[in-house]
This record gives C-alpha cells, structure tokens and sequence, in this order.
C-alpha cells in the first residue's frame, strides 16, 4: 500500500523537478538581459561598444530577412559538416588499430601526444602558403582540431573492451565481423558518442576560427566585415546566431546520444 501511493508522489517530484530545471535557465537568461537592458539604456555601459539586447535582437530580425546571412550560416555549416565528417573518417578507425594493437599503440603514442597539444590556430601561416584563404584552409584547421578526441576516444574505448565477453567470443569462435558488432562496438560506442560530441564543438569554432582569421567565407568573415564597417550591432548579432548554431548543434546530439545509446546501463543510471 505504501510503494503503490508513494509512486505517484515520486512522479509528481520528477515533474516538478523536470519542470525548473527547464524554466530556470530561461528565467535566468532574461534576468540576465533585463539587467544588460537597464544598464546600457542608463549609460551605465557604453551603448556605443555594448548595444542594448533589444537593439541587437532588432538588427538580427531584420538579418533574419537578409540572404547573407542565410549564406553566410550555410557556408559555415557546411565547412563544419565537411570537417567533421573527414575528421570521423580518419579519427574512429585509425583510432580503433592503434588501440587494438599493444605494438601499434606503443610506436606511436608519442608521435600522438606530441602532434595533438599543438593548437590548430598555429596552424594558420601554413594553411594560408599552401592552401589559399578559401574552403582547403578550413577544412584543415576543423580536421586538425577535431579528429584529436575521436581518434584518442576510439583507443580508450577499444581498451576498455572486456577481456572476457573477447575471449567468450573468440572460444566459441563467432566470425570477426559479428565479434566488431556484438562485442566490440558495444563497448566502444559510448566513448566515440562522446568524442563525436567534443569534436563537433570544436571543429564549429575552428570553422569559425577560419573565417574570422583568414576570412575564409562563413558568418567568421560576416563578422568580421561588420566590424569594419562599425556596425556593433550586426557585429553582436551575428556573434548570437553563432552562439544559437553552437547550441542547438550540441543539444541534437547530446538527444542523438541519449536516444541511441539508451539500452547502456551507464546512460539508464543517468536518466534516473
């Protein structure tokens, strides 16, 4: 009687809980805003360097009418995609032999820890001598920075395959390709969820990284021609749709993961 009346009040504070958590960060952002509002209005901040989020949000409206801007976004998006997708070709399986061979991963971890902390804007005089200041130079900066956590989180995943469930396998002599299905790729795929996540992020900055740097075409170059023409409004408001496209990237993949990944015990534990 009690576990069956204590089960909807559980329910009722499961909601209530999903509910703030959901509304909180809303509230929080326009308390934000009100305050930022209020103090570039009163002169308080320098409206001339800090417009009033009213103003920008008025100059992204009428962006939101502009072609460029569509341009500009699909641009990014593009060279982003591009590069993450040429960064997943070569990050996962390069990744998956290093990890899944002692030898292959002792001769070339130091080639790996010395390649991966370079920072891939140091990479920029390169880019330009030899690629120009178009599309080949950011692909390069987004390849560079972006296949470091799926190649490194490809070896830990592969590692941390379970010697056992290997060797059950291996005794009852399951076929090497239903072996990689059902033993290995389960317990690999919860790390190159994670890579695939950290990557995305990082190859959207570097592609805008690119843009602003070189002035390779994109909202980077947007920005940056906005600037120059002293526009700080256009200047901020394209700096939001670059915020919002960062964001809304990562929120469809953080759903991607949950819903693909919801048979993982260590994703049932976190959705309770």
């Amino acid at each position: 009687m009690a576990t069956a009346s204590g089960q909807p009040v559980r329910r009722r504070r499961t909601t209530a809980r999903g509910a703030a958590s959901a509304v909180s960060p809303v509230l929080t952002t326009l308390a934000v805003l009100a305050v930022l509002e209020l103090l570039t209005r009163t002169d308080v901040l320098p409206r001339r360097y800090l417009p009033a989020p009213t103003t920008i949000v008025g100059e992204l409206v009428r962006q939101l009418g502009d072609g460029d801007l569509w341009t500009a976004l699909g641009q990014t998006l593009g060279g982003w995609l591009l590069g993450l997708a040429i960064a997943i070709a070569i990050g996962v399986p390069v990744g998956l032999a290093l990890g899944g061979s002692d030898l292959l991963w002792s001769a070339f971890r130091p080639v790996v820890e010395f390649l991966r902390p370079i920072p891939s804007v140091a990479l920029v005089p390169l880019a330009v001598l030899t690629l120009g200041t178009g599309l080949q130079s950011k692909l390069l900066l987004a390849v560079y920075a972006a296949v470091w956590p799926l190649l490194i989180q490809a070896v830990y995943g592969i590692r941390d395959v379970d010697p056992v469930a290997r060797e059950t396998a291996r005794v009852y002599r399951v076929r090497g390709r239903d072996r990689f299905l059902r033993v290995t790729l389960p317990a690999v795929a919860p790390y190159l969820a994670t890579g695939l996540r950290v990557s995305a992020t990082t190859a959207l900055i570097l592609t805008v990284t690119a843009e602003l740097i070189i002035g390779a075409p994109g909202l980077g170059q947007a920005v940056n021609v906005a600037r120059q023409a002293d526009n700080p409004p256009l200047v901020y408001a394209l700096l939001v749709v670059v915020g919002l496209l960062g964001w809304g990237l990562n929120a469809v993949l953080a759903r991607l993961e949950r819903r693909l990944l919801r048979w993982h015990p260590g994703r049932r534990e976190a959705a309770r």
